[in-house]
């Protein structure tokens, strides 16, 4: 037989034998050839992460007992795309849920779908997968049809077999081949109807809750390997600092110390067990004298000082189409602090360096950046760096996962033939992850006569949202070595997804708008990608101001919105959530409550969703509370209506979270939040009373992400729910009880 090489274009002859070779049951080719294709025959692009991986074997293998193997380059983080993109498998293959396995990003045997990031899980790898179970289905069929001299249309797929003429069965294990499926995805495929699902747009149960639930081995902080060893990191006290000087000699006496590892500023200790290790890390950092530095600004004063940073200013919005004379303008500031990632479970990463290959288990959203990271950082080639995501407990975004992963490399690296387990601390997470940035918000628009919206100027200050690896400087362990990696130039992120101006074009149609992004390059402290990026503060920022302009012009907030938006799938999801609410029937509010309303389309091009929000706000304290919570969310074609009703819950509380509690503090030279205590997030007790999600069904049409899709609707909705309740504008995030008693006291 010949297979193709992908990279030439030629073909040679090869081998069943050498296909078969050390594979055992497996009968399909495997290939992660890697080509950079936008396009194929006919020039249309393929669909989602295919226009990138395009052979169909680099997706879906079966094997010689039926079973189905999938692939995604996408990790698992809580967010359900495991179950969901087996589920978008078993559909068009057809084939039983409980049949079909899936492989979530991993070096050596997945494709490279760069992070797992932007809702972009099943919008791009669901879409392939799907393409490519179709695909996949429609080969089956047609050697079916070859073996049973019949024609395709007489064939069906069915249970894993393909069913014929005279009840003919044969089952996809008798059907596949050593090459059958080495083949290259085509632009356009026989994607079944919505209507005739039977595993897809169903309420299918998570197949990762039950090791959460019952203790069992869940995340990679529960992973021990034989002959393990427990490192722990010693970090400088604040950014900047360095090691002055160190004995370490009493350290390396200690119970169960193995070795103590210091490459320049970087310092670890290796011990037997875990709390040895503990114990020798604090006896380590007691042994250290650092030099710090005075580097950070005022907190009290933090947004006049990004605001005096140097700024690039890019206009992505410049309309104007009309020349009417404005009746009344309105302008106004709003801002937010860094937030952490306050993930429950500190990093964690386990590497292990043997015969020349390094192998890591990471939570890491990125598996292949973070392996080039780690590869420049090492002097290693990316052939002998093996990276295997395995889930970590609690992220979204760029916490400290690379970084554990870095630290336990360069530890492992000195420390051969035996697996290392570096576990963060609490305060090392809090004190050193990257945060999400600071910004601020200014907007200005005016009124006609009517009370329509006639001229906008909005303009946004920020940071970059995304300092992950690639490059090793990315990694604070690659920062602190004796040979240190310069942190790498912050940049922008383009439109149209856009970074710090993520959202920050409204999706209202405005005559005339203009929409500034003042990227600063400066960071004071340690920043990247936290959930939805700039999309939170600037939809909070937007639709905040929705709500005071609807109020100057004397109109109804939803009414409002419908009046400014021609979007019909916008408009839907703002009606369904004003229904849901029971909007047009809520009673005026009285003693401390509160009504707010916001809407946006993530991005302006993935999941659109509308949050109503009630609240009560007590007067003497300043404290709120959130009762009610209605959303409504249009995500296209819906796999598994229960996971999107637990994206946008979960989205909801933790923006209720950034919103009224989360700010990280810092002095002059070190971050001081660095507890629960000193950086207070969402209990128990503040989630609200009622929350119900209704979906837009939009059966047959694109996937959209929906995964950040609420955070920026869920924090407006309730400073418009507040500024209702107390009869003024909180502009600042976070509301918490002390600035809303400060505002109510004005």
């Amino acid at each position: 037989m010949n297979i193709r090489d992908v990279s030439s274009g030629l073909s040679q002859p090869i081998s069943r034998r050498a296909v078969l070779r050390g594979t055992g049951a497996l009968v399909l080719s495997f290939s992660l050839a890697p080509r950079l294709w936008s396009q194929a025959a006919g020039g249309s692009r393929l669909p989602g992460s295919l226009a990138k991986n395009p052979l169909l074997d680099a997706w879906i293998r079966i094997d010689a007992d039926g079973r189905v193997t999938a692939f995604t380059g996408k990790a698992e983080l809580g967010q359900g795309i495991r179950t969901a993109l087996l589920q978008v498998v078993a559909e068009e293959l057809e084939v039983p849920f409980g049949q079909v396995s899936l492989v979530t990003a991993d070096t050596n045997r997945t494709v490279d779908e760069g992070y797992t990031a932007g809702s972009h899980s099943v919008q791009d790898s669901g879409t392939a997968l799907r393409n490519a179970a179709a695909q996949v289905r429609e080969i089956l069929i047609a050697e079916a049809a070859r073996r049973l001299k019949a024609a395709p249309d007489q064939l069906r797929a069915e249970a894993g077999a393909v069913i014929g003429p005279n009840s003919a069965r044969i089952t996809y294990a008798e059907l596949v081949s050593a090459n059958l499926l080495h083949a290259e995805a085509q632009p356009t495929s026989r994607l079944k109807d919505a209507s005739f699902f039977k595993v897809m747009d169903k309420p299918v149960q998570r197949v990762d809750i039950p090791a959460k639930v019952t203790g069992g081995a869940a995340y990679v902080q529960d992973m021990r390997l034989p002959g393990m060893l427990h490192a722990r990191v010693v970090r400088p006290p604040g950014y900047g600092a360095k090691l002055m000087q160190l004995d370490a000699s009493n350290i390396e006496k200690m119970t169960g110390v193995v070795k103590v590892v210091r490459d320049g500023d970087f310092l670890a200790v290796v011990a037997y067990r875990e709390f040895q290790a503990i114990k020798a890390m604090q006896a380590l950092s007691r042994a250290a004298t650092w030099q710090e530095n005075t580097t950070l600004p005022k907190r009290t004063h933090l947004h006049e000082h990004l605001l005096g940073l140097p700024s690039e200013d890019h206009v992505i919005l410049d309309k104007h189409d009309s020349a009417a004379q404005p009746k009344k303008t309105l302008q106004a500031t709003y801002t937010r602090p860094y937030i952490s990632h306050g993930s429950v479970g500190p990093s964690c990463a386990i590497a292990h360096l043997t015969e020349g290959v390094m192998t890591i288990w990471t939570h890491s959203q990125g598996v292949y950046p973070d392996r080039r990271a780690i590869c420049e950082m090492l002097g290693m080639p990316q052939d002998k760096v093996h990276c295997i995501h395995v889930e970590g407990s609690g992220c979204y975004g760029h916490n400290g996962a690379d970084d554990a992963a870095a630290d336990a490399a360069l530890i492992a690296s000195s420390m051969p033939d035996r697996p290392i387990r570096v576990q963060w601390m609490r305060e090392q997470e809090h004190g050193w992850e990257p945060y999400g940035p600071a910004m601020i918000a200014k907007a200005s628009a005016s009124l006609d006569s009517a009370g329509r919206i006639m001229d906008w100027d909005y303009g946004v200050w920020s940071n970059t949202h995304t300092m992950r690896p690639g490059p090793a400087g990315s990694l604070l362990a690659a920062q602190h070595m004796a040979k240190s990696f310069p942190v790498p130039e912050p940049e922008p992120i383009p439109q149209p997804e856009g970074g710090g101006d993520r959202n920050a074009i409204p999706l209202y149609t405005l005559p005339n708008a203009r929409v500034t992004h003042h990227f600063l390059r400066q960071m004071p402290v340690r920043i990247s990608a936290l959930r939805s990026l700039g999309a939170h503060m600037n939809v909070f920022a937007i639709e905040s101001f929705m709500d005071e302009l609807a109020q100057a012009a004397g109109t109804d907030p939803v009414a409002f919105r419908l009046a400014h938006l021609d979007d019909p799938r916008a408009r839907d999801v703002v009606t369904a959530a004003a229904d849901e609410f029971h909007w047009s029937a809520r009673s005026a509010p009285a003693g401390g409550h509160g009504y707010g309303f916001a809407f946006a389309r993530y991005k302006n091009l993935a999941a659109y969703c509308a949050v109503a929000m009630q609240v009560h706000v007590d007067r003497e304290s300043g404290r709120t509370r959130v009762l009610r919570v209605c959303a409504a969310v249009d995500t296209g074609q819906v796999i598994n209506p229960d996971g999107v009703r637990n994206q946008i819950e979960g989205a909801i509380l933790q923006s209720m979270s950034w919103t009224m509690f989360e700010g990280v503090s810092f002095d002059a030279t070190r971050i001081t939040s660095i507890d629960w205590s000193t950086y207070p997030i969402l209990r128990f007790g503040s989630v609200p009373e009622s929350l119900s999600v209704r979906i837009i069904e939009r059966p047959g049409t694109p996937f959209l992400g929906c995964g950040e899709a609420a955070h920026g609707p869920a924090s407006a909705a309730l400073a418009n729910a507040v500024a209702n309740a107390i009869s003024k504008r909180v502009r600042d995030m976070p509301l918490n009880a002390a600035r809303v008693k400060g505002v109510i006291g004005v």
